[in-house]
């Protein structure tokens, strides 16, 4: 039976063919598509679309309330902030070491109590609940709770020293916790390690909970110690979940601005500025958006390089695993 012209472009035209034709162009997966269609939409408006911004701002000479204009050379914003901006050197100085000490002290007392909640007998549920709560709480409202105790006319810790035996025979303090830039920097570097580290420790816990038994079962029998255990069972089977913990922490603390931004602002004499303050200070409070979006930038490399260690790091680990 023949098929006139216009019955063929009805059947060319159905949906089963347009579907058809559409899973050949883009291949059998087209309805994953339509899945990740928000996810993709929601990343480029609330990611893609302000880095981009970033971007034009920071070879601008954008200031707020004002029209933009490109500077020229385009790096000329770049150039100013490495070569003639204090401040930023200092910013750069503070925040590597902001990142390093708190790291550090994040991994190796995370490791510390993921043992103490693997041995844990008693109210086991109790304190692998409770060790959370620093984390999960408001960041503003603990900071604020920090800020108090760091106060250098009712400060917590300044009353222990003068009041609690044997500490007050030792005539320490009082000490200004936010007034001194050393003791500024270590302030902010202990709060910020005081809510990561319970990050640490759940998911090291989760990793130590994850080995199998019988290791331990075979070393006992060959007469290791708990010591040797550790660095040779424990420490090679954790080293990929420290890797991506190590890894998220890094980005996290390189880009912290909450608990900066409470309790010193960036001071005292720009002692305790990261990046995400600075440029804060530079581009909304100082109107310099040009220059804020080009300190903010600057950050992009350094997470990058850490981004591209730690992956190569456990792509190692797992193929030695494999």
């Amino acid at each position: 039976m023949a098929i006139s012209a216009n019955e063929q472009t009805l059947v060319l035209d159905s949906p089963g063919v347009s579907s058809q034709r559409w899973r050949r162009s883009f291949g059998p997966d087209l309805d994953g598509y339509s899945f990740i269609l928000p996810a993709a939409i929601i990343m480029i408006c609330l990611v893609v679309y302000p880095f981009c911004l970033a971007l034009y701002y920071s070879v601008s000479d954008k200031m707020i309330g004002e029209e933009s204009h490109l500077v020229k050379p385009l790096w000329d914003n770049f150039l100013y902030i490495v070569t003639v901006d204090e401040i930023f050197r200092q910013t750069l100085k503070n925040t590597l070491i902001f990142a390093t000490v708190s790291v550090v002290l994040k991994m190796v007392f995370g490791m510390g109590a993921a043992l103490l909640l693997q041995r844990a007998a008693r109210l086991k549920r109790f304190f692998r609940g409770s060790i959370l709560i620093p984390f999960i709480a408001p960041t503003g409202l603990t900071t604020l709770g920090w800020w108090l105790i760091f106060d250098p006319t009712y400060s917590h810790i300044n009353w222990i020293l003068a009041n609690v035996w044997p500490l007050s025979l030792l005539g320490l303090g009082p000490y200004q916790w936010l007034g001194n830039p050393t003791l500024a920097l270590l302030s902010v570097i202990f709060v910020n390690f005081w809510r990561g580290m319970p990050f640490f420790a759940i998911t090291l816990f989760a990793g130590l909970m994850s080995i199998p038994e019988q290791l331990y079962e075979a070393a006992d029998a060959d007469g290791a110690t708990t010591t040797r255990k550790f660095w040779h069972i424990t420490l090679p089977l954790l080293r990929p979940v420290m890797a991506v913990v190590i890894l998220f922490s890094t980005i996290f603390t390189l880009a912290d601005f909450g608990i900066v931004f409470v309790l010193t602002r960036g001071g005292p004499m720009n002692s305790t500025h990261l990046f995400a303050t600075y440029a804060f200070t530079v581009g909304i409070q100082n109107h310099e958006i040009g220059l804020g979006a080009a300190i903010s930038l600057f950050l992009f490399p350094i997470l990058l390089l850490v981004v591209i260690f730690q992956l190569r790091t456990v792509r190692k680990d797992a193929d030695y695993g494999g």
